[in-house]
């Protein structure tokens, strides 16, 4: 009787380790075992130019000054592109979740599938109709003209304008659902508190929809300028060569060059320099509610 009764709470104490077990082999084979080789890549040597795949582990860590001495610009392109589209999406989207959350009624299921119906179209094929759309012959840009907005040689496509827009129409649902789920949950009570107390709707907004909300908008810059950091599809089919994000670079290194260990240490950066980035946001933002 004593030893099934240990039996049974030994089997109680090890259960939350055997249902955690899956994900940590997800983990490991899928995450830290790629993340190692990456490493081991940026840190090793091409003696044989003609077999990328013949490397040398030989803690070569001039991979990583030589890849940022060649395509330091890119990287800060990448990040100032990444910013500007993520603020353009919070502009855009905050008032547009708001809108569903507070005055989209029976309509917000309507609304909300609007906001997600691009995504029935892959993200390529989007990008390459904005392409079509910002196009010198397109309707757009003879719209533009006519009404004096640009001249007659001027376009919108291979400008840096062309990949912020193609960042913030392709993210855009991805900062305005967290901020929704955000703004829904916040109790209307404490509004109508903050009314009865004589405030305005202006400044009950700031003091009490805004702070409440805060984390939905932390997640959707976090969904937002992590992928736009490394994205190269915009900036490849709305862009130039003057407009290249360092996702170009780490593509063409990887699958036209061959040149593994440059690539692997462009990669290392910008997965250090997007970590350092979200940890100090986070700090100033404050994750409280968000981890909670």
């Amino acid at each position: 009787m004593k030893g099934g009764v240990e039996a049974g709470a030994k089997r109680r104490r090890f259960a939350p380790y055997g249902l955690l077990s899956p994900g940590v082999i997800w983990l490991l084979l899928f995450f830290l075992v790629p993340v190692l080789t990456l490493v081991r890549a940026s840190l090793s040597e091409r003696p044989n130019r003609f077999l990328p795949s013949d490397l040398t582990f030989s803690w070569d860590f001039a991979n990583y000054s030589d890849a940022l001495s060649k395509f330091g610009e890119q990287f800060q392109r990448s990040f100032v592109y990444a910013g500007i589209a993520t603020a353009l999406c919070i502009a855009i989207g905050y008032p547009l979740a708001y809108v569903i959350a507070f005055r989209g009624g029976r309509y917000k299921n309507l609304l909300l599938g609007l906001v997600v119906i691009p995504f029935f179209t892959t993200y390529l094929i989007r990008t390459i109709a904005w392409k079509t759309i910002l196009g010198d012959e397109g309707v757009f840009i003879g719209l533009l003209r006519d009404l004096g907005l640009l001249g007659a040689n001027q376009g919108l496509l291979a400008t840096p304008g062309a990949v912020i827009g193609g960042l913030t129409y392709n993210f855009l649902p991805f900062m305005v659902l967290p901020i929704y789920v955000s703004l829904e949950k916040i109790d209307r009570s404490l509004v109508d508190a903050a009314k009865d107390l004589y405030s305005r709707p202006s400044r009950a907004f700031w003091k009490v929809v805004l702070p409440l909300s805060l984390p939905g908008v932390f997640a959707g810059s976090l969904l937002t300028f992590i992928p736009a950091s490394g994205d190269f599809i915009n900036a490849e089919f709305l862009g130039s060569p003057n407009t290249r994000m360092i996702g170009n670079v780490v593509q063409n290194q990887f699958l036209v060059q061959l040149d593994y260990p440059t690539a692997a240490a462009l990669s290392i950066m910008l997965m250090i320099v997007i970590t350092a980035a979200v940890l100090v946001y986070a700090r100033f933002l404050g994750t409280e509610d968000l981890t909670g």
